[in-house]
């Protein structure tokens, strides 16, 4: 791995050689080892991936930023041919001025299977003639994304569908064509399996509606995504009438969607998540999904007139549920009447997150005796909460892996008590617990050598300037645990912030150098990862 003993200088000045070119030795002669030593000739100049084969070559570039993926491609003839060929997933910035490169640039990139295209407020995007160009020379596509593109019609949606009849995901945003050029969609395009739509300014009150064609039974549909419509309701008729429908997320949309959720509940349906946040959904629309037997997930976040009678409908017949959210808005209207059913009859839960919910010691307790598989536990923004109810849990929760508290009335002695409880605890975080000091967390750590502990004493702030306006950020410091003669580096953290925490956030993170190695969090909260879902779901 050292360099190359030093020799007569090469032409371009340099005295070592590259890692990827490396002298190979060559024996002149068949004499005895040591009488040919002198004849020895050193080959240099070989391009030793001229050994890989294209497909090795490729998959090495995958491992590459965009950056040092374009530098990649101009290195040799040879690399610019595999980058092309290779390149399954392209992101353009959709502006009206990159038509003109259309053409020569599908000419490289002829293998793209997976296209995004963004385009910002202040330009003017690609039009249906664009649209209709991209359709024809990537007729392999499986996966667009479309956000900001303004100038694309109804009419520019249905001919990229006759082309693209492949595939199999769709998301859109901030668009303005409507409810015909999704139907256009939906009638070509028979293998999609994912429709996303948010922001799509052409579904107004006379929209037509959204519905699969004559020949809807052999739709391979099975997720449906609608966030911030103003006229949702159209997409009724698909809901209602998509047998192969898994998951349906519908998110900060207007209107009554009670009337959605009673087509769905038939007790025919196969969906098995439901997302419902910031809606017009009442215990009726939670009555209807207790009608659809195979729900296992199921999110309930900001919808003020659900109450404990929906919850209670909920549990009784979905008893298959294994991952439950609730964020009440500390409207008091889920309690521990409804936690209560939930744990006589949900057995099989596994996650549970109650954010705003005042549940006491009656509802945790059953919760943690009877769900024995309860393996991630979140109590968030509760001032019922106290060291009483961690330490029933810390009892009572054999099984449970991670465990955040948050926003709570909890000391360090409730802290205490998970020192000897939850045996298979590997993660906890406690964050905004005013009581709780630093100290109790280097003591659960020293108690708990495998666990990893967060808290808010683990952070710092840092004041930072972004866009003129001085603005403070967490720093999660990273945290070094040892366990059996092992280092490991803790802190990371996920990003639970608006539509506009991603982009703020990377511009924050460019300004602060000197934090390059650590992680920025908006907030205290992790989302469990589906990674741990996946693995704890059998």
């Amino acid at each position: 791995m050292g360099q190359a003993p030093s020799s007569t200088a090469e032409s371009n000045g340099r005295d070592f050689d590259l890692r990827l070119w490396s002298p190979v030795i060559v024996s002149s002669g068949g004499g005895e080892l040591m009488a040919s030593l002198g004849n020895v000739v050193a080959v240099r100049d070989r391009d030793f991936t001229g050994d890989l084969p294209d497909e090795c070559l490729a998959h090495v570039f995958q491992f590459l930023g965009a950056g040092d993926r374009k530098r990649c491609s101009l290195v040799c003839k040879r690399w610019l041919f595999v980058d092309g060929q290779y390149r399954h997933r392209l992101s353009l910035d959709a502006k009206d001025e990159i038509f003109s490169f259309l053409t020569s640039m599908f000419n490289r990139f002829d293998s793209v299977t997976k296209l995004a295209l963004r385009c910002d407020r202040k330009s003017v995007s690609l039009s249906d003639e664009a649209l209709a160009l991209v359709s024809v020379r990537c007729l392999n596509l499986t996966r667009v994304k479309l956000r900001g593109c303004r100038e694309i019609t109804d009419l520019g949606m249905e001919d990229f569908s006759r082309n693209c009849q492949n595939l199999k995901k769709l998301s859109v945003g901030s668009c303005n064509f409507g409810a015909k050029g999704v139907n256009a969609m939906l009638e070509h395009c028979k293998l999609l399996e994912e429709l996303s739509v948010k922001r799509l300014r052409g579904i107004h009150e006379a929209a037509e509606l959204i519905q699969l064609p004559a020949a809807g039974s052999s739709s391979s549909l099975r997720s449906i995504c609608l966030k911030e419509l103003v006229n949702g309701q159209v997409f009724e008729p698909l809901v209602a009438n998509t047998r192969t429908l898994k998951t349906l997320k519908i998110i900060r949309c207007l209107g009554d969607w009670d009337k959605v959720l009673l087509m769905i509940g038939d007790g025919k349906s196969s969906l098995s998540e439901i997302h419902l946040e910031r809606l017009q959904v009442s215990d009726i629309g939670l009555s209807a999904i207790s009608k659809c037997p195979n729900v296992d997930t199921l999110h309930i976040v900001k919808t003020p007139e659900c109450s404990n009678y929906g919850l209670i409908n909920v549990a009784e017949r979905c008893k298959l549920l294994r991952k439950l959210h609730i964020d009440g808005w500390r409207t008091n209207r889920i309690g521990d009447e409804g936690l209560i059913s939930v744990a006589k009859h949900c057995l099989n839960l596994q996650e549970l997150v109650l954010i705003g919910v005042h549940a006491t010691h009656m509802s945790l307790a059953a919760i943690a005796s009877n769900c024995e598989k309860l393996e991630r536990l979140a109590l968030c923004g509760s001032g019922t909460i106290g060291d009483t109810e961690i330490a029933c849990i810390a009892k009572k929760c054999g099984a449970l892996r991670k465990f955040c508290i948050k926003g709570c009335p909890v000391s360090d002695r409730g802290i205490e008590a998970l020192a000897v409880g939850c045996p298979n605890l590997v993660k906890l975080k406690v964050k905004k617990c005013r009581v709780v000091t630093g100290e109790i967390g280097d003591w659960l750590r020293e108690q708990r050598r495998t666990l990893v502990v967060s808290m808010d004493i683990d952070e710092t702030e840092a004041a930072v300037v972004v866009d003129g306006e001085v603005e403070t950020v967490v720093v999660e410091e990273p945290r070094v645990a040892q366990a059996g003669g092992a280092v490991a580096e803790i802190g990371s953290a996920n990003n639970v912030g608006g539509n506009n925490g991603g982009s703020r956030l990377a511009t924050i993170r460019s300004k602060l150098g000197f934090l390059a190695g650590r992680n920025l969090v908006t907030c205290t909260f992790r989302r469990w990862s589906h990674n741990d879902n996946a693995s704890s779901s059998t």
